[in-house]
């Protein structure tokens, strides 16, 4: 008779399913221990740098260097205000303004409670009670990329306290972004917290050299952002804010999109013409037509990372816009009546 192999397990011994569950979890559990390890390990070797100011219970962190002018700099999604002290722009902004850089709520050391939806206009209403609190009267607001929304969000809902804005590489239209479900899926709520713990950073550090590449592309990544401090941008709770400000882009654009034309302020739209994150037609070219009045200046040969390649650009966009705002503006309806306003919101 031929003989047969038995598949059964004796009871009480684990079969493979099991043995794979628990491998899976050892797994688990091993990367999570390195990933706090190396939050840890990341929070010890870049200490808060700058001040903190407490805003409706939100601890904010910001940088402030320079006399003159207030000049307020806003970051981009996945970053922290030690991206603008790389770039050159903090320095560079510091010969003539008195420039103020927040970590947005959830990133650097910026706290981002979790009872709060922090859209755009959430941040801005909370970046502008900090500005009130520090004195800061009539600044000209900086954002870029994610941070171009939350300054438009400041614009939109605060037109008589921002005197102008420098809009940067900014997603301003509900275009199909393909890697925003992906970027995304650290901010679920249960599935999410293991990612973020566990896989996500470990991801993200492999996937570093390469979306540093698309974030700067087609030009090189220049040498200094080689100090950008990686395991601060891929410590779970900044994954959480990241991926949250991903999933609600689409959203976010859509909505303040609808209200362009309630912009009476001096603008300067900035982006790179070879931008691999953003598209500049569909966004900065777009905006420009809906807001004629901007000032719009595509960059040859840069990608989405324009404060790298010409921080020089950026101030004297903001130069020529500090010179129009006091000119009157004339030529920007309504603008030369609300520039002279006195009530704030």
């Amino acid at each position: 008779m031929p003989h047969r192999i038995s598949t059964h397990t004796e009871p009480g011994t684990p079969g493979w399913g099991s043995i794979a569950l628990l491998a899976a979890a050892a797994g688990l559990a091993a990367s999570m221990v390195y990933v706090h390890a190396k939050k840890r390990e990341a929070e010890q070797a870049n200490p808060a740098q700058g001040q903190v100011i407490e805003v409706d219970g939100v601890r904010l962190h910001y940088l402030e260097r320079g006399e003159g002018s207030p000049l307020v700099l806003l970051h981009g999604n996945g970053l922290h205000s030690d991206d603008f002290a790389l770039s050159g722009l903090l320095d560079e902004a510091a010969e003539s303004h008195r420039v103020i850089v927040f970590d947005r709520p959830g990133f650097g050391h910026s706290e981002r409670p979790g009872d709060t939806s922090w859209t755009p206009e959430a941040q801005a209403r909370l970046i502008y009670k900090a500005l009130r609190a520090l004195g800061v009267e009539r600044p000209v607001i900086v954002g870029h990329s994610w941070g171009a929304l939350v300054t438009l969000a400041l614009a939109l809902d605060y037109p008589r306290y921002v005197r102008a804005m420098t809009l940067v590489s900014g997603y301003y239209y509900p275009t199909m972004r393909l890697d925003a479900p992906l970027a995304a899926a650290p901010a679920l709520p249960l599935l999410g917290h293991v990612l973020r713990n566990t896989l996500a950073p470990l991801l993200g550090r492999l996937m570093w050299p390469a979306l540093a590449r698309r974030m700067f592309g087609p030009a090189p990544v220049p040498e200094r952002f080689a100090r950008f401090p990686a395991w601060m941008s891929l410590r779970p709770a900044q994954l959480g804010a990241s991926a949250a400000e991903s999933g609600m882009l689409m959203s976010a654009a859509a909505r303040l999109s609808q209200r362009y034309g309630e912009l009476r302020l001096p603008i300067a739209v900035l982006a790179g013409c070879d931008d691999q994150v953003v598209s500049a037609e569909a966004h900065a070219v777009r905006f420009h037509k809906d807001v004629p009045h901007s000032d719009l200046q595509l960059e040859e040969g840069c990608g989405h990372m324009l404060h790298y390649a010409h921080p020089d650009a950026i101030m004297a966009a903001v130069a020529r816009l500090e010179v129009g705002a006091r000119a009157g503006y004339a030529h920007i309806p309504g603008w030369a009546q609300q520039d002279t306003g006195a009530t704030l919101h």
